[in-house]
C-alpha cells in the first residue's frame, strides 16, 4: 500500500451508529469500582480549624463550576456560620459523592433530597442566584 492509498484510506467516514447503549457492556464488579471514603465528622475539630479545612475543600472541588461556586461562598459565609452551620455545610460537601448532585441542587436543576434541605442549603441556592451581580470568574484570594 503505498502513501496515497494510504491517506485516501483515512479519509473514508467510517458509520459507528450503534443501535444500543455503548455504556450497557461495562461491568463494575464491586471490587473493582473505585473506592470512596465514606464521611466520618471529626468531632475533635475547633471551629477554626473546621473553617479552615471547609475552605480548603470548597475550594478543590474536582470540577470548576462547584470550586467557583463553593470558594465563593466559603469566604463569604465561613467565618459567620455557628457550630451547627459548620457541621451542615460539612455533610453538604462531603456526603454526596457526586459534585453534580451539589451543583444541581444548588441550581435548582434538581429538588434537594430532604436530608440536605436546610438552612445552609437555603444559603447556597441565595448564593447562586448572584442577585448583586458579583463576578465569580475566580475563586477568591485565601
Amino acid at each position: 500500500m503505498n502513501v496515497r492509498s494510504l491517506l485516501l484510506a483515512r479519509s473514508v467516514p467510517i458509520n459507528c451508529s450503534r443501535q444500543k447503549n455503548d455504556f450497557e457492556d461495562l461491568i463494575h464488579p464491586e471490587s473493582r469500582e473505585p473506592n470512596i471514603p465514606s464521611y466520618a465528622e471529626r468531632k475533635e475539630e475547633n471551629a477554626d480549624v473546621k473553617r479552615a479545612r471547609l475552605t480548603y475543600q470548597s475550594r478543590k472541588r474536582g470540577m470548576l463550576e462547584n470550586g467557583l461556586l463553593l470558594s465563593t461562598f466559603a469566604k463569604r459565609y465561613l467565618n459567620t456560620f455557628d457550630d451547627k452551620q459548620l457541621q451542615l455545610y460539612d455533610q453538604l460537601i462531603n456526603l454526596p459523592s457526586n459534585d453534580w448532585d451539589i451543583f444541581y441542587w444548588a441550581t435548582g436543576v434538581k429538588p434537594t433530597p430532604p436530608e440536605f434541605n436546610n438552612e445552609v442549603m437555603d444559603l447556597l441556592k441565595k448564593h447562586v442566584q448572584n442577585e448583586d451581580r458579583q463576578s465569580r470568574i475566580m475563586q477568591p484570594n485565601l
